[in-house]
């Protein structure tokens, strides 16, 4: 196959989006792939991702610009001994059915995730790789672990439980020995936390104030605080945080949707970081990139063991990406 022969189809921002993202804000555009280099590959992409940080971080780059995101792709031609022909890799490419790609080990310290091929996950889905296997995995798995610091008997709770991060972060939590409480937006995913993921507790915030469902299922407050959300829902679940209290705070979904140069308000948190000496750290899962594969080894035990349930909800066909993704931020 000739790359030169190829036409790669992409979904480019069309215009900035203002409050929740429009199916017209985006547009699919094609264009040709050049000759491999050196140290370049060819692939074809067969499962995309769509996550609530690309609608934060697309606020950052031109009108124009290709959709961020991950992709799993197989391998169509290759001039890097290390991707051979035929392989499937995860690649941070974008929102685009083609990609050729310098996968160079300079090129790969460079990028905001590696690249990299993938290992067996025997009868598993390859779709896994940008879930429970991918990047939401690592992000529950070191996001929680490295600043949460937790500790069996711990009293640990999760906004945006029944989401691709959340929910994973209430069963490695579990597994650890912590006493789980989820918050989530719907009935269905209450019922699916508390009776398939085992949590202790779930709520639904639309119906239940997060400070009575706090006194009820932490009345001696909350040790761990696994933040999505941010918002006021955030300042409620630190409001009843014990001393010395640790927060990880991976999102701020509650905010991704406003509009462009409105400021975001919530009651205050600094006098319950202060008196109660919490410690509130925000991260990015890239920072763990150089043990990236640490993450997924455990997460695939986890799953081998049926101690970590995974669910997707996929969407076919690449046109549909931008349906899908505004189906994910509305929930």
């Amino acid at each position: 196959i000739s790359p030169i022969m190829i036409k790669a189809r992409k979904i480019i921002l069309a215009k900035q989006f203002d409050g929740e993202p429009k199916e017209s804000d985006m547009k699919i555009v094609e264009e040709h792939l050049p000759p491999l280099k050196e140290n370049e590959i060819l692939c074809e992409a067969v499962y995309w991702s769509v996550d609530p940080y690309m609608r934060a971080y697309m606020s950052r780059y031109p009108e124009g610009s290709t959709m961020i995101g991950e992709q799993v792709a197989k391998i169509l031609e290759s001039k890097h001994p290390d991707y051979p022909v035929g392989k499937y890799l995860v690649g941070s490419f974008g929102w685009r059915t083609h990609t050729v790609a310098d996968v160079s080990e300079k090129e790969n310290k460079k990028s905001f995730l590696p690249v990299y091929v993938l290992p067996d996950f025997g009868d598993l889905p390859l779709s896994l790789a940008l879930g429970a296997l991918g990047m939401p995995g690592n992000t529950a798995y070191f996001g929680f672990k490295e600043i949460c610091h937790p500790k069996a008997g711990e009293v640990v709770v999760i906004s945006g439980a029944a989401g691709a991060v959340g929910s994973q972060v209430g069963q490695i939590a579990h597994i650890m020995g912590c006493k789980v409480i989820g918050f989530a937006g719907t009935d269905e995913k209450v019922k699916w936390l508390t009776q398939e993921l085992k949590f202790d507790k779930a709520y639904n915030y639309r119906k239940t104030s997060v400070s009575d469902a706090l006194k009820e299922a932490a009345p001696e407050g909350v040790d761990c605080y696994f933040d999505n959300v941010g918002g006021t829902m955030s300042s409620a679940v630190i409001s009843h945080m014990r001393d010395l209290g640790r927060i990880s705070v991976c999102g701020s979904i509650s905010s991704y949707n406003s509009s462009n140069g409105q400021p975001n308000t919530a009651p205050i948190i600094q006098p319950y970081m202060v008196f109660k000496q919490l410690k509130m750290e925000g991260f990015i899962v890239s920072k763990w990139k150089d043990h990236w594969q640490e993450g997924v080894k455990q997460n695939l035990k986890w799953i081998q063991e049926g101690k970590l349930i995974w669910k997707e909800t996929v969407t076919e066909g690449f046109e549909n990406m931008p349906k899908a993704f505004i189906g994910m931020m509305k929930g």
